[in-house]
């Protein structure tokens, strides 16, 4: 019996699923809304989902645009600066400069 790889990258393969599920879009279509055949999207957005591959990055940034978030969020391996990331992209631009002020003077 073979045994099944290990994810590539478990943390895009994870952050992927949970930001397409979030929008409420099944693989297929997020695949398709992205730039992929629709005869082969929802395969390869499984297989990136699985880990079994990575998507290139200019390809990552196509999904993370449709999603609405930033490409950085697939690869945060920390969870709470993924949160920060996914809170961002969801804000204004009046909010995501209130927060980057409000970043700034907790570091000072």
């Amino acid at each position: 019996m073979q045994s099944r790889s290990l994810p590539k990258n478990p943390v895009f393969s994870r952050r992927l699923r949970q930001a397409r599920q979030r929008r409420d879009l099944s693989q297929d279509r997020l695949g398709v809304l992205a730039g992929l055949e629709e005869s082969s999207s929802s395969a390869r957005m499984s297989r990136y989902e699985s880990g079994i591959h990575e998507p290139a990055l200019q390809f990552a940034e196509a999904i993370a645009k449709v999603l609405g978030i930033s490409a950085a969020y697939f690869y945060c391996s920390d969870d709470r600066l993924a949160d920060i990331i996914r809170i961002y992209s969801d804000l204004s631009e009046t909010k995501r400069e209130a927060l980057h002020q409000s970043a700034i003077n907790i570091a000072e």
